[in-house]
């Protein structure tokens, strides 16, 4: 009977050595989660103050409607915007009007597709 009680007490350390691994691979994972979500909202956060600097509010709200049905779009335009501002191209605040046409510039760029049926 002793081989057994050996063989299980063996078996039940190396059981809580695994255990004690994996439950740390999970704080980890946890910690690395929280870490991405951290840096994520700061990236937004800043995103969000220079837009408030170089959109007028008309133009804020003319996005934040868009971006309601058509984020990819809005994601894309703002990243345009945020780059343009950064290398200098832009004099002052954005308005509704120019927004609009780079609003058209952008939908322009694809392609419309046409489905006939004969």
């Amino acid at each position: 009977m002793s081989d057994l009680d050996e063989i299980r007490r063996k078996r039940m350390a190396e059981l809580e050595r695994q255990h004690a691994v994996s439950s740390e691979q999970m704080q980890q994972q946890a910690q690395q989660q929280v870490q991405q979500q951290q840096m994520q909202q700061e990236m937004e956060s800043q995103k969000k103050q220079i837009l408030v600097q170089i959109l007028t509010p008309e133009a804020r709200n003319r996005l934040a409607n868009l971006k309601l049905t058509k984020p990819e779009l809005v994601q894309q335009i703002e990243l345009q915007l945020i780059q343009s501002a950064q290398t200098g191209s832009l004099r002052g605040k954005v308005t509704e009007e120019q927004l609009k046409v780079l609003l058209k510039q952008i939908s322009g760029q694809k392609r419309d597709i046409n489905i006939r049926r004969k």
